[in-house]
């Protein structure tokens, strides 16, 4: 068993956070499992359940100054909205990126001045395939994700100078993953692209299936523990699948491609 360690774990109410604290707890660790909503919390058998809202810097500091000392933060709280662009309401796009990408700097700044200080700590962004390559009627999602990757790969150069490890964890799909966003419909001339793209995690998954949660949340366990493990973790067949394709190939031979395994005509 790994050393004990404080962890706090946001968005810990369902799917892949709610598996990484269960997993962190089996390992050993103290967790501090934080939801906006509490009740997801009250069966899960871990150190401490708050409420904390990601977006809401007096809820953020509050959890800080009622678990005191941390070891490392798991950042998992996320919302996924989904719609076409053209007219997607822009205070949804604002609140995906404040809660998917700036919820998580917000919630690891309160510890970085202690943790430069001791010369350590860690912090796991749980980010997306869609983090690296932007999606179809997902727009906002894809925007959060790409900024959570930016943040992320920055806190790693600026901290990992003090002895503080920074992991991206990059799923595929997951099942199940996390409450399904509002949905906004945008223009009937994006019916034919929703049917069409509505098949797409089907294809990707086809034969393995959807990752469950709990691969998931060891990788997070593993990159908390591990301080060999690397800036980005690819988890799932079809994530690996998708970002191997986008590394080896230039745009115009990407899209050929992923146009090609989707049967996408649009």
């Amino acid at each position: 068993m790994a050393d004990c360690r404080r962890v706090l774990v946001t968005g810990a109410g369902r799917a892949v956070g709610r598996a990484t604290a269960v997993e962190l707890a089996s390992r050993g660790h103290f967790v501090v499992a934080t939801a906006r909503d509490p009740s997801l919390l009250d069966d899960l058998e871990v150190g401490r359940r708050l409420a904390l809202d990601v977006t809401d810097a007096n809820s953020v500091i509050s959890v800080h100054d009622e678990v005191g000392e941390l070891d490392a933060i798991v950042n998992n709280a996320a919302i996924n909205p989904h719609g076409p662009l053209e007219d997607f309401p822009l205070d949804r796009l604002v609140g995906a990126i404040d809660t998917n990408a700036v919820g998580a700097l917000r919630v690891v700044q309160p510890v970085l001045g202690a943790w430069r200080s001791r010369g350590s700590g860690v912090i796991v962004n749980v980010s997306s395939v869609q983090g690296r390559v932007g999606t179809p009627l997902e727009g906002a999602y894809a925007a959060s994700k790409f900024a959570l990757e930016a943040i992320s790969e920055v806190l790693h150069y600026e901290l990992g100078h003090f002895g503080i490890r920074v992991v991206v964890v990059e799923p595929g799909y997951v099942a199940p993953g996390m409450k399904a966003g509002a949905d906004h419909a945008g223009p009937p001339e994006y019916d034919e692209l929703r049917r069409q793209w509505a098949g797409t995690s089907a294809t990707l998954t086809a034969g393995e299936g959807r990752t469950p949660p709990e691969v998931v949340a060891r990788v997070i366990a593993d990159a908390l523990e591990d301080p060999g493990t690397p800036l980005r973790v690819e988890v799932g067949p079809d994530a690996q699948m998708v970002l191997a394709a986008r590394r080896d190939l230039d745009d115009k031979a990407f899209e050929a491609a992923m146009r090609g395994v989707l049967g996408l005509t649009w």
